[in-house]
């Protein structure tokens, strides 16, 4: 069995836990609960015919008064930068997070989610934002931790491009 532990990096209320929670227990909460630190979560999934233990490591987010440690990502095979698409700002963080990641860790594989598209209606994100995720050549995804949309196919996703590198 392949284990690949991911880190799941964004700013502070963007949905990291409950894109978690939908995709470990498919369950989601409207109660809000900060991360303290890091929580750690293993599913196992077959991809390609291959069965893969994913080891996330739900990163507490990044905000005015806590910075994200860099040490949580050592051993990392890859990690998901989370988006909320109604704050706009959050983008800029994961932006910022994924320099400050790929300095320290060196390029790994890497997907962004936009999260949040089933209040798409109160999105943020404007054309020139989505030209500079093409720009970092990254996977970008729609996900609702809400709804469960798009959910499973992210970590999918991100699974098959660390089997892709094993």
């Amino acid at each position: 069995m392949i284990k690949k532990k991911i880190c799941m990096i964004g700013a502070f209320a963007v949905g990291k836990t409950s894109l978690v929670q939908q995709h470990v227990h498919s369950i989601f909460s409207e109660k809000y609960h900060t991360t303290v630190g890091v929580k750690i979560d293993k599913k196992t999934m077959v991809v390609a015919g291959r069965q893969l233990d994913l080891i996330i490591w739900d990163l507490h987010g990044e905000d005015d008064f806590q910075t994200v440690q860099m040490s949580y990502l050592r051993g990392a095979s890859g990690s998901i930068y989370v988006v909320d698409g109604t704050r706009r700002a959050t983008l800029e963080i994961a932006m910022k997070l994924k320099g400050r990641a790929d300095q320290a860790v060196g390029l790994l594989p890497a997907i962004v989610a936009l999260n949040k598209c089933d209040l798409q209606h109160r999105w943020e994100m404007a054309a020139d934002d989505m030209n500079r995720l093409a720009e970092e050549k990254m996977p970008v995804m729609k996900t609702s931790a809400k709804t469960g949309r798009s959910v499973e196919a992210l970590f999918q996703t991100l699974a098959g491009l660390l089997l892709e590198v094993s």
